[in-house]
């Protein structure tokens, strides 16, 4: 690695940080770091969780973290509109303008351009050289901003929601970024169905797995009961609802099973009282956050790990959830819905199996078909990580995205006609 004094700073900027349930970006920028990038840590808010995963506490120790009503937020808006009125106002503008219909959008509005100038500040500083925001909503909003205010060139990842379901300033975001990132060539076709051109600079970079933690064990424990394991945040989207009316179908199978809930979330009330409902608790339960590698225990343990993602009515839903690509590392079948972009992933029969969205007995069906067959979790399972292994692996993926962070995208006329793809990895 190279000395600290000759090391290129790129400044990462997101919702909330650490975590726990965003493994993709910790996972992200620890392999950044190992390449040899210096990241700083920006978040919009400070995340405050009982579970934390290891990796994340040097992290959040030196993360730019401050008060929205505090002393330097404060006068970080007087250092712009002294040194760059113009543009610190035209910004503003800009960005009320922007969210101006989308009443929720408008009012974090005016908390994150406060907060994004002041990173501005900050980032000028430390010599930032590049701007990554992770998610299009609020985090590109403010890497937005510090680019009108410093001249930094951006990039942001778009992941799922962000993009499917309220796009204000979206275009624009693009339109100013040097590259923009997304997750699956599903969310590359949304956005060039949307916005045409500026879709051009759209990179597919699949969000990675760590395959020195996630891996098959020499011999998977054959459960009893019958295992099945579902880590999601506890969410409409994530569809736990049908799962649960899944097991009361396996229940009337007589199948010896548990099934074990990993996440947190909105929905846990709810769900809570499913399951109380109709009579679950011997069967089901919630472990709430567990950090990473309680994760992969958790894998190995497992017979299979289930994921009945959904719709919701206002069109939030998952992008390609990495939690899939962790349970093929370790070579765990996997049983999903057959959504968004985990066809690109979950190729059913193949690498899983996929079922339609909101179709409980389809799922129960899909469960009892892999705990019937031995010769089809092991081939799944094998498929599963070869695949992994040749596309999701977050070394490969991370160098791809290091190779754009790093190119001098300040330049007029910055050379984005090359293909960005990951390259392809050797089997393992």
């Amino acid at each position: 690695m190279k000395p600290e004094s000759e090391r290129r700073t790129v400044a990462y900027v997101m919702s909330r940080f650490p975590k726990v349930s965003e493994t993709f970006i910790l996972s992200e920028i620890v392999e950044l770091e190992r390449l040899g990038l210096r990241v700083e840590v920006f978040p919009l808010l400070r995340e405050e969780q009982d579970v934390r995963h290891p990796e994340a506490h040097a992290l959040a120790e030196r993360a730019h973290y401050t008060n929205v009503a505090s002393r330097a937020v404060l006068s970080a808006q007087l250092f712009w509109l002294l040194r760059r009125p113009r543009a610190y106002v035209a910004t503003w503008v800009r960005a009320i303008l922007g969210n101006l219909r989308v009443p929720e959008f408008l009012l974090r509005t005016l908390y994150v351009v406060p907060k994004a100038a002041y990173f501005a500040r900050r980032m000028h500083g430390l010599g930032a050289t590049h701007v990554h925001a992770h998610y299009a909503t609020h985090p590109a909003l403010a890497a937005y901003v510090i680019r009108r205010l410093t001249g930094l060139p951006y990039s942001f990842t778009a992941h799922a929601h962000d993009i499917f379901v309220k796009r204000p300033m979206l275009a624009e975001k693009m339109k100013e970024a040097s590259f923009v990132v997304t997750v699956s060539e599903h969310n590359r076709t949304l956005l060039r169905d949307l916005y045409g051109e500026p879709a051009e600079k759209v990179a597919v970079i699949h969000c990675g797995v760590d395959l020195t933690l996630f891996r098959p064990e020499a011999a998977r424990r054959s459960a009893r009961p019958f295992t099945l394991l579902c880590v999601a945040s506890l969410e409409e989207y994530k569809g736990h609802l049908y799962l649960l009316a899944a097991c009361r179908e396996l229940r009337t199978k007589r199948l010896d099973f548990r099934c074990l809930l990993v996440g947190d979330g909105e929905d846990r009330s709810r769900i809570e009282a499913e399951i109380e409902r109709h009579g679950l608790r011997d069967v089901v339960t919630l472990l709430g956050h567990q950090p990473r590698g309680r994760v992969s225990e958790l894998m190995a343990e497992a017979d299979v790990l289930v994921l009945p993602s959904v719709t919701t009515k206002e069109g939030k839903k998952e992008g390609l959830p990495v939690v899939l690509m962790e349970a093929l590392a370790c070579e765990l079948p996997v049983i999903a819905t057959e959504i968004s972009g985990v066809p690109e992933l979950i190729e059913d029969g193949t690498t899983g199996l996929l079922v339609p969205e909101r179709d409980a007995a389809a799922l129960a069906a899909a469960v009892l078909l892999i705990h019937r067959n031995a010769d089809l979790r092991r081939r799944l399972g094998a498929a599963g990580r070869d695949k992994v292994l040749r596309s999701f692996d977050v070394r490969r993926t991370t160098a791809t995205l290091h190779a754009l962070l790093v190119r001098d995208w300040s330049q007029p006329g910055a050379d984005r006609s090359e293909p960005m793809q990951p390259p392809a990895s050797p089997r393992a």
